[in-house]
């Protein structure tokens, strides 16, 4: 079993950023694929970025240029840097990790971008 807790969620201004954290339990983090997922309300969980075990990284379109995920083994954690955030960012954003066929869920951090 793996568990996943994120934090640095919370209210940014348009134009601003933050960066999420995900600890992840676990001896094996480093075989872990992780990526974040945002939700926002009335829509479906969608992919935002994800970083694979090798390293290799792939965003959605809508965050190209402006996001970045990177991970420390070393500290079992996973960050995502969110710089120029748009209203539309808002979300609960959660972060996966997916390890021997098993898909795991943080419970998920609020991202409110508004003026």
């Amino acid at each position: 079993q793996v568990q996943l807790v994120e934090s640095g969620g919370g209210l940014v201004q348009p134009g601003g950023s933050l960066r999420l954290s995900c600890a992840a339990s676990g001896r094996n983090f480093r075989l872990y694929t992780m990526g974040w997922y945002r939700q926002a309300p009335g829509k479906e969980r969608e992919l935002v970025a994800v970083i694979t075990v090798g390293g290799n990284t792939n965003y959605a379109d809508s965050v190209k240029g402006r996001f970045t995920i990177s991970r420390d083994n070393g500290k079992n954690t996973v960050y995502l840097l969110m710089n120029r955030l748009k209203p539309d960012d808002t979300a609960v954003y959660y972060c996966n990790a997916k390890f021997n066929n098993n898909n795991y869920w943080g419970q998920g951090t609020q991202v409110t971008v508004s003026s």
